[in-house]
């Protein structure tokens, strides 16, 4: 961990997207709170922008982040979504160049340097390993390695993948922490990636298009569970 990021692996991370809303993501963050605490593992939940205050009062175990942010300062630009704002609502930090909201290298830079200035951790998107490797040149807290064509798919990344992909960053720089996401939607998923040498994995279709609060709440445990027995395993 660097930057002020205090998230250490192994990590997950839960995105609601806009699957879910209202009650429904409080419901999901509490079991995801319930999780961390029983397993001692960090958990990443990127919670809607309207959600974030509610989310982070009611939660005390879990990282809340943003999904998504402007590089605008205090002043003028309706409708942008302010830095500064997010840490008053109380992120701790921002996902950035999701595919379903992608932001020129341009503005990736420009991202990560304001959220760097208020304090937001940056976790960000690669659908490729030479854009994993790029993208660690900017010194973001996280990258998600994460091809675009597997997201929601039900099919994970296999073992090559993992190694090279987490590889390519490490060797640019070795300090930041690498997700290997995409198609995640079991416990079988989750524990071959950690195993594999990942930091961490996540999951959003694979927990939030489950049918019922206590179907998404018992896989947010299983995945969870994954996690700390394949870290263990593995060390």
């Amino acid at each position: 961990m660097f930057k002020g990021c205090t998230i250490k692996a192994p990590f997950f991370e839960i995105g609601p997207k806009s699957y879910l809303y209202g009650d429904d993501v409080l419901d999901l963050a509490l079991a995801a709170d319930k999780a961390a605490e029983k397993y001692n593992v960090d958990i990443i939940f990127t919670t809607p922008i309207v959600e974030l205050r509610r989310v982070k009062e009611a939660t005390h175990r879990i990282h809340v982040f943003a999904p998504h942010m402007d590089t605008l300062t205090p002043g003028r630009g309706l409708a942008d979504i302010l830095p500064e704002s997010l840490v008053a609502a109380g992120a701790e930090g921002v996902m950035l160049n999701h595919c379903e909201k992608p932001i020129s290298v341009a503005q990736l830079r420009a991202s990560i340097k304001r959220a760097d200035e208020v304090g937001l951790a940056t976790i960000v998107c690669a659908d490729s390993i030479a854009e994993a490797s790029a993208i660690a040149h900017l010194c973001p807290n996280i990258i998600v390695a994460e091809p675009t064509e597997l997201i929601g798919t039900g099919k994970a990344s296999d073992r090559e993948y993992v190694e090279a992909s987490t590889k390519a960053v490490k060797d640019v720089n070795p300090e930041i922490m690498v997700l290997q996401g995409a198609g995640i939607k079991c416990y079988d998923d989750v524990y071959r990636n950690i195993f594999a040498g990942a930091d961490a994995t996540g999951s959003s279709s694979g927990i939030v298009a489950l049918p019922t609060r206590e179907a998404r709440n018992q896989m947010v445990d299983d995945m969870i569970r994954a996690v700390r027995d394949a870290w263990d395993a593995r060390n």
